[in-house]
């Protein structure tokens, strides 16, 4: 095997040191293979190498090797961290990779600073209620901030708001803004049926308001007995002052606590915060379904799909062989293919996800992982992990829940792509496109936006896969056109987006093999217009000397009515009309729409900097987006902080005087 490979890169694989590190795999054209970590570099790297892989895939990857770079690092868990951040920010073709989603949503409580000599009277007394002496409940997501109390992560935004909802219900704490806070002067609707104790207008005490705060923030924590306790002792002392109607509030606080605590007796258990990761594998695709538990209510799942999953399950298996011995699978479990896969996916998740969201102390697990890489997360976040395999009652009633979601997930996924599949492959077959293909074949869609002439802007959708792939969508400004000119607007775009690949094309003689960086030539261009926009596509493609045979147009049918579209060719052919309730019909229009989607977005961002003039102060040094918002908020627009003198700029929060001469300067 070695004799394929560069000197050099045997070289650079003899001279590894022993030591913890990180080490990439480079093919030709710099692209970026495989990412891996290991606790001996000059060990794990040299079983690559060592053996023949021939006829394999990890044979076909590892003869694309001709460069290895290599990090030291001072422990196996700073390589952890390491490895993972490769892999999420460079995507290798052959690890396996979980799309980076979106933080997950929290609820916040935010920071008090109240003191008792601060309460505001029922009768107005004492000066206005200050929203910050009223702490808010609200839906966060974003960086957390120790000054306030977060409580999730939870799997949805609908989880959020659903206890959000419950909380209103029981302990009536407000969810309003600041801003509305402070001036309001009579109760809310939500005050008036129940939901908000009013602090805003001196409904309740911040002493009262105070002690909702703390039953609230110890419900979330999942110390509900000590909460019906506390409540409850609240409501006999009321009755004991002879306060009927305090009574009467805090009994039916503790009511409200009861039900919503009978309605979830199933989440009423002695765990507080608990991961539960289930893992399915089928047809080359896997599912990890994440279920999340805090402060003992089961919170809801979320699933996540990785892509690359049979290549960087053998590699990863590759990368180590003694971890088939080492790991907790037994024998039989091991020798599986399935299980292997499915072990390799769920650690993968592990790594990726807990290397940048802190795990919980318990973790119940659908299939067995590598204890080492346990200890490694124990050891990078602080918090000693605690793995359950074969979960008893309500954590394996869990897990099963957790199963029977990642499967049904799965199976919806698999019948999607299906279904997708086939969309493909009859969008080939209309336009005489080799079936063997489909896996490779590459679609590019074209669209022109803009309100009457204004901020033109042509989008450009990729479509490859049997999917959308919206990484590699682009958006580009059009200008030094005739305003409303589509025509030219497509000939620009169309000629920016393909006359450097062209020329490269003719430097390569003609060779339409991916060039460096990956870039190659779609196998259809999409152009959402018919003969005229066409017309132009041809014209440049003529210019460009590449083929007409590529340009489709997606014409308008009678009465530009859906169902009715035409295809329209650029080579010459008939236009064709391929059926309403045609599968190619359906793939074409999904581009197409996605296509117009992609144009108006950014044709309303680009028209809302034109007429806000936004990017005027975007591009003033100093003047970030939270102090742009400030300015255009207090001025009205880009002409009022134009018309302000330094003075008054000087006078918006976070703009000191120097910055408000650069201001002022920058916009006369």
């Amino acid at each position: 095997m070695s004799a394929t490979h560069p000197d050099s890169l045997l070289q650079a694989v003899a001279a590894l040191p022993a030591l913890p590190g990180v080490y990439r795999y480079f093919d030709a054209d710099g692209q970026l293979l495989y990412v891996g970590k290991a606790k001996d570099l000059k060990r794990r790297v040299s079983t690559y190498f060592q053996k023949t892989h021939d006829g394999t895939r990890i044979g076909h990857m590892v003869a694309k090797i001709v460069r290895l770079e290599t990090t030291v690092v001072r422990s196996e868990a700073e390589a952890l961290l390491l490895e993972n951040n490769l892999i999420k920010t460079q995507q290798p073709r052959y690890n396996i990779l979980f799309r980076d989603d979106k933080s997950y949503p929290y609820l916040r409580l935010s920071a008090s600073s109240w003191t008792p000599a601060f309460e505001r009277s029922p009768a107005g007394q004492g000066g206005p209620a200050r929203p910050e002496h009223y702490p808010r409940m609200s839906y966060y997501r974003g960086a957390v901030e120790k000054r306030h109390q977060y409580f999730g992560p939870y799997p949805s935004a609908w989880a959020v708001k659903e206890t959000l909802e419950l909380l209103q219900k029981v302990f009536r704490l407000r969810t309003c803004e600041d801003t509305v806070f402070s001036h309001r002067s009579r109760p809310c609707l939500l005050a008036q049926i129940k939901r908000c104790s009013g602090p805003c207008v001196g409904l309740v005490s911040a002493a009262d308001y105070a002690q909702d705060v703390r039953a609230a923030s110890a419900f979330l924590r999942g110390e509900t007995q000590s909460v019906l306790a506390e409540i409850e002792a609240r409501m006999l002392a009321h009755a004991e002052r002879l306060e009927f109607e305090q009574a009467a509030e805090a009994r039916n606080q503790l009511s409200a606590l009861s039900r919503v605590l009978h309605q979830q007796s199933m989440e009423n258990v002695s765990d507080q915060d608990v991961d539960i990761l289930a893992v399915r594998v089928q047809g080359g695709r896997a599912c990890v379904n994440l279920a999340l538990v805090r402060g003992g209510r089961h919170l809801g799942d979320r699933p996540y799909f990785p892509a690359h999953v049979e290549d960087g399950a053998l590699l990863a298996g590759l990368a180590d062989p003694s971890d088939l011995a080492d790991n907790a699978a037994a024998p039989q479990e091991a020798r599986d293919p399935v299980a292997l896969v499915a072990q390799r996916v769920l650690e993968a998740f592990i790594a990726q996800h807990y290397t940048q969201a802190a795990p919980p102390p318990v973790l119940v697990l659908g299939a067995p992982v590598d204890a080492g890489l346990l200890e490694l997360l124990t050891e990078q976040s602080g918090v000693k992990l605690h793995p359950v395999f074969h979960p008893r009652e309500h954590r394996r009633a869990w897990l099963e829940m957790a199963q029977q979601n990642a499967e049904l997930q799965l199976a919806r996924l698999l019948a999607e792509e299906g279904s997708q599949q086939a969309r493909t492959r009859a969008l080939a077959q209309a336009l005489d496109l080799p079936d063997e293909q489909l896996e490779t074949l590459r679609i590019e869609c074209f669209d022109i936006s803009h309100t009457a002439g204004e901020a033109t802007v042509a989008s450009c959708v990729v479509f490859e896969g049997h999917k959308l792939q919206g990484s590699q969508y682009r958006r580009y400004n059009i200008d030094g056109i005739t305003p409303g000119d589509d025509y030219a607007a497509m000939r620009q775009v169309l000629e920016r987006r393909y006359g450097k690949l062209a020329e490269a094309l003719r430097e390569a003689g003609g060779s339409e093999s991916p060039g460096k960086g990956g870039a190659r030539l779609p196998d259809i261009v999409l152009i959402d217009g018919g003969k005229g926009q066409v017309g132009v596509a041809r014209e440049l493609f003529e210019a460009l000397g590449l083929d007409l045979g590529r340009i489709v147009g997606v014409e308008k049918g009678e009465g530009r009515k859906v169902g009715l579209e035409e295809l329209v060719f650029a080579d010459g052919r008939e236009k064709i009309y391929l059926g309403a309730d045609s599968a190619a019909l359906m793939l074409v229009a999904q581009i197409r729409d996605e296509a117009h989607r992609f144009a108006i977005t950014g044709m309303r961002a680009q028209r809302a900097k034109t007429r806000t003039g936004a990017s005027k102060l975007e591009d003033i040094p100093g003047v970030g987006p939270r102090k742009r918002a400030r300015l255009l908020q207090r001025f009205g627009g880009l002409k009022g902080v134009a018309d302000a003198s330094v003075e008054d700029l000087a006078g918006v929060e976070g703009i000191s005087g120097e910055l408000a001469n650069a201001i002022y300067r920058a916009l006369h």
